[in-house]
């Protein structure tokens, strides 16, 4: 889900305006892509410690996406469906990743 996610990022921001190719552009696929590739480099570390710690990078990274996403809703990048669509699995990942970490704690 998260490797959709970044794909949905990309998708998403070629609709932006040009000039902001070095702004929220590529802000926003850096965030989206930063996320599955934390969980990917601390699931590979095979000690659970890292990866719980890959895991939380991850989560920083969903929150920035979602900082950005709000930021380009506002400023009328992203309509309101956009938006929610992207909020909701940014919601969705997020809950996903806190429910791992805690399974892993657990061990």
């Amino acid at each position: 889900m998260a490797i959709d996610l970044a794909v949905d990022c990309y998708q998403l921001t070629k609709g932006f305006p040009k000039e902001e190719i070095y702004g929220l552009t590529a802000q926003v696929r850096r965030a989206g892509a930063s996320i599955a590739a934390n969980i990917a480099e601390g699931h590979g570390r095979e000690v659970t410690g890292s990866f719980i710690q890959f895991l939380r990078i991850s989560q920083g990274s969903l929150k920035e996406l979602e900082t950005h996403m709000l930021i380009s809703h506002r400023i009328g990048l992203i309509d309101e469906a956009g938006f929610r669509q992207m909020t909701e699995k940014c919601d969705e990942i997020g809950r996903m990743i806190r429910a791992l970490i805690r399974s892993l704690q657990e061990k």
